[in-house]
């Protein structure tokens, strides 16, 4: 827990509150606060705030406007059985926002900041976190470059801001299993390529990547599986989320080494999980053509993504060029449902921590 206190200015404009935690949707609510903090060259971070979550002032010529330099994080907050919030691994995606800082050329925000930000603004918003089954705190910290100036270089001036949104469960299930998603393999468009951003938490491999999942939705599928840049040949990642193949034994996911996967946080805890249980993981290339083989021999077993908004999300079946090869038996399969019922349950505290991942907070909801 964080020693650092921060100035709260309370909003005079109250929001209204969801009516119904079971339909929250994702991100369709934002709280009443939010966390905003300056970085100046030659100064640092200063003036950290917990201020009313309004609509802020933008100079047209802004270098994020015209330059894209920012970077966010994806996080939630939880409720234990006990009223007690917690986190889970911020301290991984602390590091993954300073990798991201570097590659972007941007000041390096320390952990400490981020989870006594991340704390001021859940102890200002706490009666805002949901309750219901399925129910989180979205959190969103978010870096970019205010400077006005069209010159291309890096920004001298940023602000950093932590926003909240109270969030509803990712999967519609009403008896407590995992469905299954139709994918579509993208051989056209890229998502990231050796050298670029992709390891990197950024808006541009987002936006860049909006309109290979419109197409994919003329296939009454839900996202893409991105193929690599080069050859347009192995699998890398699944819409926005790390994806895993399990082919007979081994459980397979695209290696880091090459720049063009983003380092997930629930990607290494899926695969400290399977070390831990026995369960052969490989980090290596995996070509589409071995996938479509092994789902016509019967040897694909699963296949599904892992992110912070679902966990885990399996895919039930893949439509390459437009013809579907089915997963097993397009059901979620026996080591997905594992995955997500231990780390779902050690992120709101139903399953013991047997990893000792959770962040505990001093911050308890009635």
């Amino acid at each position: 827990m964080s020693e650092i206190k921060y100035p709260v200015t309370r909003t005079k404009n109250p929001k209204p509150r969801p009516k119904d935690e079971n339909h929250l949707g994702f991100a369709n609510y934002f709280t009443d606060h939010m966390f905003m903090m300056d970085y100046d060259e030659g100064i640092g971070w200063h003036d950290g705030r917990v201020v009313p979550n309004e609509p802020i002032p933008i100079d047209p010529a802004s270098c994020v406007l015209h330059y894209a330099q920012m970077m966010f994080e994806g996080m939630k907050a939880y409720l234990r059985p006990d009223g007690r919030l917690q986190l889970f691994r911020p301290d991984m995606n602390a590091k993954r926002m300073a990798r991201t800082a570097d590659r972007m050329a941007m000041p390096v925000l320390p952990e400490e900041i981020l989870l006594s930000g991340i704390e001021a603004v859940l102890k200002e918003d706490a009666d805002w976190m949901p309750k219901a089954e399925g129910t989180s705190m979205y959190i969103r910290p978010f870096i970019f470059g205010n400077e006005i100036s069209f010159s291309a270089q890096a920004a001298k001036h940023y602000t950093f801001i932590i926003l909240l949104a109270p969030s509803g469960s990712y999967y519609a299930s009403n008896d407590g299993k995992l469905g299954t998603a139709r994918i579509f393999v993208q051989d056209k468009y890229i998502r990231a390529a050796e050298g670029g951003t992709g390891f990197a938490k950024v808006g541009g491999n987002y936006g860049g990547a909006m309109k290979a999942s419109r197409d994919a939705q003329e296939f009454n599928c839900k996202d893409v599986l991105w193929l690599d840049a080069k050859e347009h040949k192995y699998v890398e990642e699944i819409g926005t989320s790390n994806a895993f193949f399990r082919i007979g034994d081994e459980v397979i996911t695209a290696p880091l080494d090459s720049g063009t996967i983003l380092p997930g946080v629930t990607r290494d805890s899926v695969i400290q999980l399977l070390k831990k249980w026995g369960v052969k993981v490989s980090e290596r290339k995996l070509s589409i053509d071995e996938v479509m083989a092994a789902a016509k021999d019967g040897s694909l077993k699963e296949i599904f993504a892992s992110g912070t908004a679902a966990v885990i999300s399996p895919i039930g079946c893949l439509n390459v060029k437009g013809v579907d090869y089915q997963v097993a038996d397009g059901e979620a399969g026996e080591i997905a449902n594992r995955l997500y019922h231990d780390l779902y349950g050690m992120q709101t505290g139903k399953v013991e921590d047997y990893m000792g991942w959770t962040y505990p907070l001093d911050i308890f909801v009635k």
